[in-house]
């Protein structure tokens, strides 16, 4: 299979109607006129696959673990273990914390890899870092498919995405478009119901 592009990548979402268009409350809280919504791409196995193999290439070495934060980089978190022949696990916030449930567990001095499929701020992630850290692994680095933060994340190891595709973001208590009375969704799975 042919290399993935980056106008290849933004094509396949197009095509899927994965880039969608409105008022949206993000599962860190801020507002955005756009949502990324991959996993209307990443429900076709042989798109994940070739998507995964992607970003499983942008680390080279071998990994023990490929740990995603849940829900949305579960398929893409499991595609790249796949790829790399190693476990994946999931993450699941429990109260204001990620963890790990289901019985998934890290070994001290694993080679761990954090696996995204939207990156926005980036806190969430850093929580599965500092997460898989607490269990003695030694993580490899962050990759995504999508890298739409404005400013760079904070990670003290490397961090590397399919495409860069940054988008115009809002704090809640400042947001144009709850100014003009646009009303808000929240497609992503940390909230369920759609406010007005």
């Amino acid at each position: 299979m042919s290399k993935l592009h980056k106008v290849d990548l933004v094509g396949l979402l197009e095509e899927h109607g994965a880039l969608l268009h409105g008022h949206f409350r993000l599962s860190s809280g801020v507002h955005s006129s756009s949502y990324i919504q991959t996993a209307l791409v990443l429900q076709y196995p042989h798109i994940a696959g070739k998507i995964a193999k992607e970003v499983a290439s942008k680390f080279p070495q071998a990994v023990d673990c490929v740990c995603s934060p849940a829900m949305g980089a579960v398929v893409i978190g499991q595609e790249v273990a796949r790829a790399k022949k190693c476990r994946a696990i999931f993450t699941e916030r429990v109260g204001n914390a990620m963890s790990l449930r289901r019985e998934f567990h890290i070994e001290r001095g694993e080679k761990v890899l954090v696996v995204e499929d939207v990156l926005t701020t980036g806190r969430s992630t850093g929580e599965v870092v500092n997460l898989a850290r607490s269990y003695g692994a030694k993580v490899l680095g962050v990759a995504a498919i999508v890298d739409r933060s404005v400013s760079t994340p904070g990670f003290d190891i490397p961090f590397r995405s399919l495409i860069s595709y940054p988008l115009e973001i809002y704090p809640p208590d400042n947001c144009q478009l709850c100014k003009n009375g646009m009303p808000l969704t929240s497609p992503g799975s940390r909230y369920l119901e759609p406010t007005l």
